[in-house]
């Protein structure tokens, strides 16, 4: 079954249960995907899925931020509840160690080895942990190997 498919039935099943939260995040990120689908004029694969889910992670943890500056837990409380729903639809998120294993690898095949080849490094290294790691993640790890 396709992530998309899996979130439809999610979807189906949250609504059946009265989950009020859970429905209108799924129907939030339906949308979006559908939106993403008329962008790019064809139907989206896991992959695409999952770029549209990191989307709107990466919005609910800046909301986050947002509201816990500006004092306003309550409405930080919901986005995190929210985020933790988008969430479970994500791959199984790469360890630091995982994370770093992989840049060292990156490094050696690409000769890097000063900080001026971190956007080479960067560049390699992104595909291979696309939607299992952040980038900031890959971004200290980089950045602590080649120093």
């Amino acid at each position: 079954m396709s992530l998309k498919e899996t979130i439809k039935t999610d979807y189906l099943t949250a609504y059946k249960a009265k989950k009020e939260t859970k429905i209108s995040v799924l129907r939030m990120l339906q949308s979006a995907i559908k939106n993403a689908e008329i962008d790019k004029k064809e139907e989206l694969l896991d992959e695409d899925v999952i770029k549209v889910i990191q989307r709107e992670i990466k919005q609910r943890k800046d909301s986050i931020e947002s509201y816990k500056s500006g004092g306003r837990e309550d409405l930080a409380k919901k986005e995190a509840l929210e985020l933790d729903i988008l969430e479970t639809y994500m791959p199984k998120q790469l360890s630091d160690s995982e994370v770093e294993t992989i840049v060292k690898e990156t490094i050696s095949k690409v000769g890097a080895n000063s900080k001026a080849d971190f956007g080479k490094v960067m560049g390699a290294v992104m595909p291979q942990v696309a939607g299992k790691a952040d980038g900031n993640q890959v971004k200290e790890a980089v950045n602590k190997l080649l120093s």
